[in-house]
């Protein structure tokens, strides 16, 4: 697939299979993501390769914020607000949780280092849908929060930008829309 249509075709798959990514395409994911841009050659990214039980770590996190939230409820519908959390991270059978840790070096600017964690997430899904495979880029209050970094292992500097499930798709690929770019391009040139 040439990137051209991988760029115009790519959309989030929301209904996966649960058969298993092989690791030859799961190391050509991560491969692709290596080389995205980052200014000063940080490569500021981490990735977590969660498949089979080891999504349990995901869940746990999901299940966790989702109990704090819900205190004071009795507890089989506590349980039951916590299972349903804990699924979330089921969904598809391979997740790939990708962080920014951020250079401490002066001259290197946070916010650039989440745009090359974030580039590294782009490439990896352009991969993925060359590859067959369907994915959804997750994210959202829960992979903020500090049990979510805790489960990662994560520094007080580092933060999740990503939570991308991946897997076989197991619904019709849709086809997109965009804005034309000539209502969001302003040409500036000196002649």
């Amino acid at each position: 697939m040439n990137i051209w249509d991988a760029i115009r075709e790519r959309r989030s798959i929301g209904r996966v299979k649960q058969d298993p990514v092989e690791r030859e395409k799961i190391e050509l994911l991560l491969e692709a993501a290596a080389w995205a841009p980052s200014h000063h050659a940080t490569e500021p990214w981490r990735f977590f390769v969660l498949t089979g039980e080891g999504r349990g770590v995901l869940g746990k996190a999901y299940a966790d914020i989702a109990a704090e939230a819900a205190q004071g409820l009795e507890p089989e519908e506590l349980e039951s607000i916590r299972s349903k959390a804990r699924a979330k991270a089921f969904r598809a059978p391979l997740v790939i949780a990708i962080a920014v840790s951020p250079s401490t070096d002066p001259k290197v600017s946070r916010i650039e280092e989440f745009a090359a964690a974030h580039s590294a997430a782009q490439n990896m899904l352009l991969t993925a849908h060359a590859l067959g495979l369907g994915t959804i880029w997750r994210s959202g209050d829960p992979m903020y929060h500090h049990r979510m970094k805790q489960a990662f292992g994560l520094t007080e500097s580092e933060e999740l930008v990503g939570l991308i499930y991946i897997g076989y798709p197991d619904m019709p690929q849709l086809t997109g829309k965009r804005v034309p770019y000539e209502t969001k391009t302003v040409w500036i040139s000196h002649e």
